[in-house]
């Protein structure tokens, strides 16, 4: 689906050009998405936002990970000398605790990514608001996001990452 709308918006695009000839010319500008979300200082302040809501429970699980690969290598080294019902109890133990802190990782990943998606869905929508902005400003007919190639004269990213690092 997604091919066929990139095709769609080329096609709209090469018949824009097309008319050029007969009307004034167009203009096109495009915009690197991946530039905006790592140079933006919106996108900057919403990453440090979510390593410090994130980063205790991040080091509670890294250390609850080191602590059960811990538990995990001393019941190898002793295993040998445990008897049968002390093995497998602690086998058990250890089955269960790994997957409590599977279920953790889980949990975790899953709401850091969920925050991601919320901060990262608000520095976007700053983002388009500004392009929006900067191409009535510079009269731009379209602006892309996507492209497999463009020209670096089209490319407006600079422009509107100084409109979005400008503002308080």
């Amino acid at each position: 689906m997604k091919f066929f709308l990139n095709q769609f918006v080329f096609a709209i695009a090469f018949g824009l050009l097309g008319l050029s000839a007969h009307a004034d010319e167009i203009r096109i500008g495009f915009i690197n998405t991946d530039r905006i979300f790592k140079e933006a200082n919106t996108a900057k302040q919403a990453q440090l936002k979510l390593e410090q809501e994130f980063s205790k429970r991040d080091k509670d699980l890294n250390d609850a990970g080191a602590s059960l690969k811990s538990a995990v290598e001393k019941f190898e080294r002793e295993a040998p000398t445990l008897s049968d019902s002390q093995r497998l109890s602690r086998q058990k133990q250890l089955g269960e605790q790994d997957r409590d802190f599977q279920r953790k990782r889980r949990e975790f990943q899953e709401e850091l990514n969920a925050r991601k998606n919320e901060e990262f869905q608000l520095v976007l929508e700053r983002a388009n608001r500004v392009i929006k902005q900067v191409a009535e400003a510079e009269k731009y007919d379209l602006v892309l996001q996507e492209a497999v190639y463009i020209s670096p004269k089209h490319d407006i990213t600079d422009k509107v990452l100084k409109v979005i690092n400008s503002a308080k």
